[in-house]
């Protein structure tokens, strides 16, 4: 696993079909509402097409898509949390941001052997609240996934 925790990182908590999940928030730039999102002919199943941002244009992915689950359903509770890696901008639509957590590294186990939908390889570890298990994404290998369809 090339991501190493050090310390204490804050991750942005969302649900998705009942499950939480978390994200670094370093990659966190900004959590929309659902927004008005044009179709992309010829794009893989998962992104949903393309919004625009104050003047930029950012691809939209699907989670719920991505990792094999019932389509979208928007609610008011529908969130687009607007990450960035490198350079670009990606929109990921959730069903729901929950809070931000601190996880120290006593608290982030890696995962060998999770079943499930989700694979190994969009997983950087679990994290453990007193209250629930959080799975932390590796942001990069599921937005490189979702392009290469």
């Amino acid at each position: 696993m090339d991501y190493t925790f050090h310390g204490i990182k804050q991750f942005i908590v969302f649900k998705l079909n009942e499950q939480l999940y978390g994200i670094d928030i370093q990659n966190v730039q900004i959590i929309e509402r659902i927004k008005s999102i044009m179709r992309v002919p010829k794009a893989p199943v998962c992104v949903k097409g393309v919004m625009n941002l104050r003047g930029e244009i950012i691809p939209v992915i699907s989670l719920r898509e991505q990792f094999e689950l019932l389509p979208d359903d928007y609610t008011d509770k529908t969130r687009i949390i607007i990450i960035k890696l490198d350079e670009s901008m990606v929109g990921l639509i959730v069903d729901e941001v929950k809070e931000v957590i601190e996880l120290g590294e006593e608290q982030i186990e890696a995962v060998q052997n999770i079943q499930g939908k989700i694979k190994i390889n969009h997983i950087l570890g679990v994290g453990k609240t007193e209250s629930n298990i959080i799975t932390l994404l590796n942001l990069t290998n599921i937005v490189e996934e979702a392009f290469e369809n």
